[in-house]
């Protein structure tokens, strides 16, 4: 017999998760076209009454987003520029609709390589919490999406938040689709600077579907350090190397194409968060 349960505190659902294997349900835009028409052979772990899981607050020396916070919240709370590039993604994460309940730790959770979410969040340095009813543990990024749709998420275990260290500088984001709303991601990048008397003091760039999982372009950011903000920004981007990416060939572009295409949307969301704004949030 498939079991259902709502549980309205993290520590119920958590004990739930220990007793044995569920599938959790957060806003489900995901769970259910992955579903199908294939009947439930699942447990289904429904987190939506846990109230405690929703909202951004912030610490001494983090921001917290907490799993259960959708898109919605994350365009409407007041955070420091270095958050923009996500609250440029946020707007692209399907529709407004799927905006208002799909989750942020719903969007790691089904690590796709071309989820919108998850370049923005590590030009940010985020890290992921991860409990059970026996400890809680915190992993990077980088740690915790394994590649496509695999995670780190061990039997028992639940992502609780996302922390993110309290960043500096301002951010922002650009995505190539093959039209301009409601798209599957041919590329996309958030670029975050931090610019001490008109020098780049510091640099983040990260690109989504160009690779199993979203890259940092360590090669990009080390180019990028001690320039002025000026076209040498530009030139910097578009002779860095990029050898973290490894692109496929799929119906919405050639691994050839993303790779040029990669470079230059490189170069408009670095231009952006330099405060010299191209006018394309996203290239369609």
């Amino acid at each position: 017999m498939i079991r259902y349960a709502k549980p309205t505190t993290v520590d119920e659902a958590l004990a739930l998760l220990g007793e044995g294997a569920w599938r959790i349900l957060a806003g489900g835009t995901d769970f259910y076209p992955a579903q199908g028409s294939k009947p439930f052979r699942d447990n289904v772990l429904d987190i939506n009454g846990l109230t405690a899981l929703r909202g951004i607050a912030e610490t001494g020396s983090h921001w917290i987003i907490g799993a259960r916070t959708t898109w919605t919240d994350v365009i409407r709370l007041p955070l420091p520029p270095a958050f923009d590039a996500l609250k440029q993604a946020a707007r692209e994460v399907g529709s407004a609709q799927i905006q208002n309940v799909a989750s942020v730790a719903g969007n790691l959770c089904n690590a796709s390589p071309a989820a919108d979410g998850v370049p923005g969040l590590l030009v940010l340095d985020a890290e992921v919490e991860l409990r059970s009813a026996a400890a809680t543990r915190h992993l990077s990024l980088p740690e915790f999406i394994l590649g496509n749709r695999r995670t780190a998420l061990q039997p028992g275990e639940m992502v609780t938040a996302i922390r993110v260290p309290k960043p500096t500088g301002t951010s922002a984001f650009v995505k190539l689709g093959a039209r301009r709303y409601l798209v599957i991601s041919i590329a996309m990048v958030a670029a975050r600077l931090v610019v001490e008397n008109g020098t780049v003091a510091d640099a983040a760039v990260a690109v989504g579907s160009c690779s199993a999982v979203a890259k940092r372009l360590g090669g990009v950011e080390a180019a990028l350090r001690g320039l002025p903000l000026d076209a040498g920004l530009v030139v910097a981007v578009r002779s860095a190397p990029m050898a973290e990416l490894s692109p496929i060939a799929d119906v919405r572009g050639s691994a050839e194409y993303r790779l040029d295409a990669v470079r230059e949307i490189v170069a408009r969301a670095v231009l952006e968060a330099a405060g010299k704004p191209t006018g394309d949030k996203v290239a369609a």
